[in-house]
């Protein structure tokens, strides 16, 4: 049944005035039409004009023409239950045992709430989590997981006319899509009260929570692969415990931690893989007799062991005693292949086993090396050339190698620290004292807290039991004249005794440039480190020093195409960045494209990109993408004019959007009802709400408004008027 009608919106004032602005036009109208002898055609016009003029007056007046019409289709409540990860928090009572939040909502099924509530409605049951865009799609990638309430919202005023409320049973964990609050004021417009009860508790539980652990994309044999990872605690006291590793159920190796009391810890975990292959590894944190949750304590993650050669170059003056026992210690690592290059100031260029007679002085000999040290040499005649200087430069900066400063008492290392290679140097050394600093006692290098952390300088697993080796390693008696760190370099120890303006000297010092890693090391003495242990710290150290340096530079290196990402790790929604270093069939660095990269999620979706080239004439060429699916993706690299073609896999991880433990969004839940008229309640409040719902009246019929005054066609009937009354007036002789 449909009821139509006029609608004005209009007050007494505007009204009394519109009926004498009327009243004047006509009264005007007649007199130009009087005054002008009253002749038929100036009376059309006039008459066309006092049209106009009502017709503008009853614009002013707002007018709608309104359609009541009745509803014939019953009333629909929908009823919506959040079925997210969430959802599993085990925070409620069925009875006297506890249960999970779904668990509580489906004991509610035959409860005869629902009955009666379907006696005088229809009841539309549905359920949500993620967007219902991602739970139509059918990929055999990784979806995110996530619940998305504001989408579901929408989706009943979509699917149904006739809504007369929404009943909402959710914990309020949303952490997809806008905020539900945008849609609770689409309801409020149509005058639809969202009731919602909350599942789940308001207080937070105890429980300790593994939020992440940081694999790298692979590891190295012989190498000590770092695992960070986060504990955050909901106990409201000190945990003492322990972070395991396990390797296909076994375990490989535990470090003792200690959780703050409703806190975080951020820490890592050392692993050294004793064989190459691809692993399952887990890290496992105990479940304390408190915890209320045992789901969150570990995690699971693939990563690859992989035995490869690095390549190393080591150049120096003198055969002092560190460059002795440094080619020592990487020759004989088995992962490691070393040259070396010996500039003796007053003898030829050094001789023998694995040594080189000049410097690799070309892009293409150079760019073998994983890593290089530079000790004390520089730029000059029977040394290195400003040429030289610039190759390491590039090489660094674009094929990701590594770069170790080992300056000594000649003070040579000054000529590139403060030259050539000076973007690259970690440190700032003093104008006045090239030859550095000679000392009469012992000192030590002291670690930073930076450096109590860092992979590079650990040689015990545990924290503690680590800084005290470094405590008691033998000392040096000269070392670099340091003033002080460049700005984003990363101090990992300084001098036990001197001191200056900026603080104690820094001596060890890590410096991000381009795709690779600069280190300094200020004293010549970590040979000495050998004393009463033989190899066991020095071979360590320079071990770890080659394989931290080269890491990102062997993510994917194979068939002429190096291939480097970054994240190493990255996550859904990232933007991936990526270098490729193309080397032509004779091994030299590729000078021009095209490269064509291809990148397949696990959908089978494949995105090609064009590598646009990085300027510097090393071959490199760069390009981005942005994984939407979590999972196992490909990227196939291809150069036809070189003849190169790579592919690599790179896995992806997806957001942990759903949390186990936290508590029910109480504050959310109670601002969409309130602000649609509606209820809130807790789980004990299911039938008070449900009562509510049955004493609703009935949805008004619905309202159909045609606004004349703003409709397009009443605007253009007023322009042809006003076109047909200035025409007239030209055709009569009036303008």
């Amino acid at each position: 049944m449909n009821n139509a009608g006029w609608s004005f919106a209009v007050s007494l004032w505007t009204l009394l005035i519109g009926i004498i602005l009327w009243a004047s036009a006509a009264w005007l109208c007649y007199a130009q039409w009087d005054r002008r002898g009253r002749t038929r055609r100036i009376g059309i016009l006039e008459s066309l004009r006092w049209g106009i003029v009502t017709l503008l007056l009853i614009t002013l007046l707002r007018p709608e023409w309104v359609r009541l019409i009745e509803r014939t289709d019953p009333p629909v409540v929908a009823i919506l239950e959040d079925a997210s990860a969430s959802m599993t928090t085990r925070d409620m009572l069925l009875g006297s045992e506890g249960a999970s939040r779904t668990e509580w909502l489906r004991s509610k099924d035959p409860n005869p709430v629902w009955a009666r509530l379907a006696a005088s409605a229809k009841v539309a049951r549905g359920y949500f989590s993620a967007s219902p865009r991602q739970e139509g799609t059918n990929s055999p990638g990784q979806k995110e997981e996530g619940t998305d309430l504001a989408a579901a919202l929408d989706d009943v005023l979509q699917k149904h006319r006739n809504t007369k409320a929404v009943l909402v049973l959710t914990d309020g964990d949303w952490n997809l899509g806008r905020n539900p609050v945008a849609s609770a004021t689409r309801y409020r417009a149509e005058d639809i009260p969202i009731f919602s009860v909350a599942t789940g508790r308001e207080t937070v539980m105890p429980d300790l929570i593994l939020e992440r652990v940081l694999a790298p994309a692979y590891g190295l044999l012989g190498e000590r692969v770092v695992l960070p990872f986060k504990v955050t605690s909901q106990v409201g006291r000190e945990v003492r415990t322990s972070v395991q590793l396990l390797r296909d159920g076994r375990e490989e190796t535990r470090k003792e931690i200690v959780i703050p009391p409703l806190g975080a810890l951020e820490d890592s975990i050392l692993w050294s893989p004793k064989e190459a292959g691809e692993f399952s590894l887990t890290v496992k944190l105990p479940v304390e007799p408190e915890e209320s949750l045992r789901q969150n304590n570990e995690q699971t993650f693939r990563m690859a062991v992989r035995s490869e050669k690095l390549s190393v170059l080591v150049v120096d003056s003198l055969p002092r005693w560190e460059y002795r026992y440094l080619r020592n210690a990487l020759e004989r690592d088995p992962g490691v292949e070393m040259q070396c290059l010996l500039f003796h100031p007053s003898l030829p260029v050094g001789g023998g086993r694995r040594y080189i007679s000049s410097f690799p002085g070309t892009k293409e000999l150079l760019s073998r090396y994983d890593v290089i040290f530079l000790g004390d040499v520089g730029v000059g005649e029977g040394e290195l050339t400003e040429r030289d200087a610039e190759f390491v430069k590039g090489l660094v900066e674009q094929q990701g190698s590594g770069l170790v400063f080992m300056p000594g008492r000649r003070g040579r290392s000054r000529t590139l620290m403060e030259g050539p290679l000076k973007d690259l140097a970690p440190v700032i050394l003093e104008e006045t004292k090239n030859e550095g600093v000679v000392l009469q006692n012992e000192s030590n290098l002291v670690l930073t807290p930076s450096g109590r952390a860092h992979w590079l300088t650990r040689f015990d697993a545990d924290e503690s039991r680590n800084d005290e080796i470094w405590k008691g390693l033998p000392g040096f008696f000269w070392n670099a004249s340091v003033t002080k760190s460049r700005p984003g370099s990363e101090v990992l120890a300084v001098h036990s005794s001197l001191r200056n303006a900026w603080g104690r000297i820094p001596l060890l010092v890590t410096r991000p440039y381009g795709n690779g890693k600069v280190l300094f090391m200020g004293t010549d003495s970590a040979w000495r480190w050998r004393r009463g242990v033989e190899d066991k710290y020095h071979y360590r150290f320079w071990g770890q020093v080659v394989r931290w340096m080269s890491h990102q530079r062997h993510l994917a290196d194979k068939d002429g195409v190096r291939i480097v990402y970054t994240p190493e790790t990255p996550r859904a929604g990232d933007t991936v960045m990526v270098q490729a270093a193309i080397m032509d069939i004779n091994g030299a660095p590729a000078e021009k494209g095209p490269v064509v990269g291809i990148f397949t999620s696990p959908s089978g979706r494949a995105e090609r990109v064009e590598f646009s080239p990085v300027e510097g004439g090393w071959g490199v060429f760069k390009s981005a993408f942005t994984p939407q699916e979590g999972g196992r993706h490909t990227l196939e690299v291809t150069s036809e004019k070189h003849q190169r073609r790579s592919k690599i896999g790179l896995t992806v991880a997806l957001p942990t959007r759903e949390r186990l433990g936290q508590p029910a969004n109480y504050p959310l839940l109670r601002e969409i009802s309130t602000m649609t008229r509606g209820s809130f309640g807790t789980p004990e409040d299911l039938e008070k709400v449900v009562q509510q719902i049955l004493l609703l009246p009935e949805p008004k019929p619905l309202e159909q408004r045609i606004k004349l005054w703003s409709h397009p066609a009443w605007g253009g009937l007023l322009l042809v008027l006003l076109a047909l009354y200035w025409a007239g007036r030209k055709f009569s002789g009036l303008v």
